[in-house]
């Protein structure tokens, strides 16, 4: 080869094959020829079809992706794990329902599930401040939780309250002391959450029922209540004060033990000499209350009082039943509201915030039991004869022990400070639990038995009292309840106890359990069953509040 043709420029594939800048593990072999269009394409992978399957998938189904339907799908005949041509059937609750039973039927569902909210116009251009909204959500529900209403109630008010403000994707989560919501704009946006801590609670059911009523309004689409209107009717009622001043409180303390000695028994003059020892057990409370000791010792030295001046009357020898004066002043202190408040978020599925309810419930009962306790040891150890089987000569007064329960709840409801215009109802409807009760007890039914059904009783009238008002049921339950309360088994379990009868006592104190868990039961299934008769949500049937074990 000669010089000049040495220095012709060689072809692209001269270059491709001898050029060692250009040349790789994957650049074809000198000397082996390959037909063009042979090799392996540059789309090939792993996923492709193998070669010889080509005709073969032609044939069965068409090419397509993971997202395509399967050939063997038929928009006739869909089955349930795809969405039907005609889209999801939406939700819709009943708009002439209670907020409560609408936003109660919400919380119950899942997430994804729940109805979109529905754009209001309000007076704000651009809609209230999100901080803003969730202050006052947890100042409403800080006033529930406080005068006790139950945990899921809490939660209903403080999701209607955020979502009536336009804050769709809210979850608000209550505890005995502690309340958070958060609201997440959107998937993208970082959520925000405030929570307020729950440090000091008191009975008044007049500010809780007004905390229904401004929940009321908020969620009313025709009220228009705006953020500032809201606010400023929650400081009028954090600033109003209570209905029944002290002296009325005391006198009702009274009213209530000596109402309560009477449907054990009692004449007039364990009446008068139970009253007084509630009213200067309630005094001596107030006094310590005063002086910032907790709850347990107020509940302690407020026991004392009833359990000295029966003590005092068998020591006197004096022809008085003296168990029924003691058993009267018991009642004044059980704490019913507490239990039932317990049982219903334990029913309910708010295991936490029943399990701290029902330890409160405990503290007090415990209180009671070292109070009581200490006077009747010291009496029995003066020669103070006390009988424990006097329970069983409880005379037949039928139309004196409607009466008397029916005070027993009319002072119990200003107790808790009630408001006037439900006292009647309150004081009816212990009058008709105290009737059914009796009615059971005297065909022969067990204690408990007879008490669940009367307590369902006043659950479920109190339910649909409280629907009738648009509030609250805890004004027309609790005080309705307390004829129920199990102070005689109390009472006659610590005395045998006192008198190194253990196992006597301890029985007596079981029976006393049972009766309070079978009051706090039957309220509650009370209500759920007037919930069952009334039209409260989506259409179908009512879903459960929790699934448990996998279902």
């Amino acid at each position: 080869m000669s010089e000049a043709e040495d220095r012709k420029p060689r072809s692209d594939e001269a270059r491709a094959t001898f050029d060692p800048e250009i040349t790789s593990e994957f650049a074809i072999p000198e000397g082996l020829a390959v037909a063009r269009g042979s090799g392996e394409p540059e789309t090939t992978s792993e996923f492709a079809v193998p070669k010889g399957l080509e005709s073969a998938q032609a044939e069965t189904e068409p090419e397509g992706s993971a997202f395509n339907p399967p050939r063997t799908y038929s928009a006739k005949d869909a089955p349930p794990a795809f969405t039907p041509a005609t889209g999801v059937p939406m939700i819709t609750l009943v708009t002439d329902a209670p907020w409560q039973d609408r936003m109660r039927t919400m919380l119950r569902m899942p997430v994804a599930e729940r109805p979109a909210l529905e754009p209001v116009a309000r007076s704000e251009d651009e809609g209230p401040a999100v901080p803003r909204v969730l202050d006052l959500t947890l100042r409403i529900g800080e006033l529930l939780l406080a005068g006790g209403e139950g945990a899921e109630d809490v939660e209903a008010a403080m999701f209607a309250v955020c979502r009536s403000y336009g804050l769709d994707r809210c979850e608000p989560t209550v505890t005995f002391t502690l309340l958070s919501i958060t609201y997440q704009p959107s998937l993208v946006e970082d959520p925000v959450t405030a929570s307020r801590t729950v440090r000091r609670r008191g009975t008044d059911y007049t500010r809780l029922a007004a905390v229904f009523r401004l929940v009321d309004d908020i969620t009313d689409p025709e009220t228009h209540l705006s953020l500032e209107e809201a606010y400023r009717r929650l400081a009028e009622m954090r600033r109003n004060r209570h209905p029944y001043p002290g002296w009325a409180l005391t006198m009702a303390s009274g009213g209530l033990a000596g109402a309560a000695s009477v449907l054990v028994g009692g004449d007039a003059i364990v009446f008068v000499a139970a009253a007084l020892g509630a009213m200067l057990g309630d005094r001596l409370a107030w006094l310590l209350a005063g002086r910032g000791l907790p709850e347990f010792y107020q509940f302690t030295v407020a026991a004392m009082p009833p359990a000295a001046i029966g003590v005092a009357f068998a020591l006197a020898d004096v022809d008085v039943k003296a168990s029924a004066v003691v058993t009267g002043g018991l009642f004044a202190l059980l704490p019913g509201r507490a239990l039932v408040a317990g049982v219903q978020d334990g029913l309910t599925g708010f295991y936490i915030t029943a399990s701290a309810r029902l330890l409160e419930v405990m503290y007090f009962f415990v209180a009671i039991v070292i109070g009581v306790l200490t006077v009747l040891y010291f009496g029995v150890q003066v020669g103070g004869e006390l009988n424990p089987d006097a329970t069983l000569n409880i005379p037949s007064r039928p139309v004196l022990q409607i009466l008397a329960s029916m005070v027993l709840s009319l002072t119990f409801a200003v107790l808790l400070q009630q408001e006037r215009s439900t006292v009647l109802w309150v004081t009816l409807n212990g009058g008709v639990a105290w009737s059914v009760y009796g009615a059971l007890h005297t065909a022969n039914f067990s204690p408990v038995a007879s008490t669940a059904v009367a307590a369902g009783l006043v659950g479920l009238f109190g339910q649909l009292l409280a629907r009738y008002q648009f509030a609250s049921a805890l004004p027309y339950t609790t005080a309705a309840i307390g004829p129920l309360l199990p102070g005689s088994a109390t009472y006659f379990g610590l005395l045998s106890i006192a008198q190194s009868h253990v196992d006597k006592g301890l029985v007596s104190l079981a029976k006393a359990v049972s009766l309070a868990m079978a009051i706090a039961i039957g309220v509650n299934l009370g209500a759920e069953i007037s919930r069952l008769t009334l039209r409260i949500g989506s259409p179908g049937k009512r879903r459960a509040a929790k699934r448990t074990r996998g279902f």
